[in-house]
């Protein structure tokens, strides 16, 4: 198994550490609700230095990520990110990730742990055409994630860097406490708002240390991935092997937003004719009207108890305290509003589709 360079940081602080995507990973410190309401309202720490980063360099890098990638990434400017994904050909997702565009002929991808491996040989094999100059990174580069409502003033004590001056899905390149050349950006995955800085393995326990002291007066705990799973899940953000993957398309997922037809890309033709077409599955959020907690896999059932879909994520909702979830579900039941059952223990529980986000 891979440890990030926390690992150590992680054990001395009692985090019950787990396997996750080929790294042992820290799931929980306090405990998953503690650390929930951490990031919902104070601020939270996470470290997230598993997940895989690329440069991608040269004449034809644009060119390269416009093909391989759903979103337009000629609407990205010097110092903006941008969330897309990776059609695989076939009408699926190899996998989602972030582009940002440091320079010109200089951008910075960032993918999921679990498909590091799976998503350089997938743009590698486009590149053999376009010739761009790629660099895997992954393994000298760390994560930090500082997220919540005082997650800005944090951060702020250690940079000179404007915060303020970076607006949502924009970064910079800029120093913090002292350490140089840290990509500072304005993105996160528990939608209440903060940064995430990516810099050298070296400078891990320093910077996870300085922010720790720096927000310590804003109550800031280190949190896991189990709250880094209940904030997305509370938002509607996908994870990719449970609520995207090779099998469903953008459009199903509802990710027709990051879906650009304006240019030419992998699966452009397949996915047009799926929109004009209409999709027979989609993507939703259901809350549960009774007490119960879906899960991963649970069946969703009609009225009559014939299958219609299957549960992607679930959870029971720390801020509304009821439970709530994503499941794929065959048209018409995916309108909103519509009464789906959810299959617990041979029972079908009632819920209600939602819009998203649940909170």
């Amino acid at each position: 198994m891979n440890k990030t360079a926390l690992y150590n940081k992680h054990v001395s602080l009692g985090a019950k550490i787990v396997p996750f995507a080929g790294f042992e990973m820290p799931v929980q410190y306090s405990g998953v609700t503690e650390e929930h309401f951490a990031v919902r309202e104070k601020v939270g720490i996470f470290d997230v230095s598993h997940m895989g980063q690329f440069y991608v360099e040269g004449a034809s890098a644009k060119d390269l990520l416009q093909y391989v990638t759903s979103n337009n990434v000629e609407n990205l400017e010097n110092g903006k990110a941008q969330y897309s994904c990776l059609p695989n050909g076939n009408g699926g997702i190899v996998d989602d990730l972030i582009v940002y565009k440091i320079e010109d002929e200089k951008y910075f991808v960032v993918v999921n742990a679990s498909n590091i491996e799976k998503d350089w040989n997938h743009i590698s094999a486009y590149n053999e055409k376009f010739g761009a100059k790629m660099t895997n990174v992954s393994e000298e580069t760390s994560l930090i994630a500082i997220q919540g409502p005082k997650a800005t003033e944090t951060l702020q004590k250690l940079t000179e860097t404007n915060l303020s001056e970076i607006p949502y899905y924009h970064f910079t390149v800029g120093s913090v406490a002292g350490v140089e050349n840290v990509i500072i950006s304005n993105t996160g995955y528990t939608g209440s708002g903060g940064f995430e800085i990516y810099f050298k393995n070296e400078f891990a326990e320093k910077l996870w240390d300085e922010l720790t002291v720096a927000g310590e007066e804003f109550g800031l705990i280190p949190c896991g991935l189990a709250a880094r799973d209940t904030l997305r899940l509370e938002k509607g953000f996908c994870l990719y092997g449970n609520d995207i993957d090779d099998t469903t398309s953008p459009l199903e997922a509802g990710l027709g937003w990051i879906t650009k037809f304006d240019k030419e890309f992998v699966d452009k033709e397949f996915l047009l004719k799926q929109k004009e077409e209409g999709i027979s599955r989609k993507l939703v959020g259901f809350e549960m009207q009774e007490k119960a907690i879906p899960r991963h896999d649970y069946l969703v059932v009609d009225a009559e108890g014939n299958e219609i879909g299957k549960v992607t994520s679930g959870t029971m909702s720390p801020m509304k305290k009821i439970g709530v979830g994503l499941a794929y579900v065959a048209a018409p039941h995916y309108k909103l509003g519509s009464e789906i059952f959810i299959q617990i223990r041979n029972k079908n529980i009632p819920a209600k589709v939602v819009k998203l986000p649940f909170v």
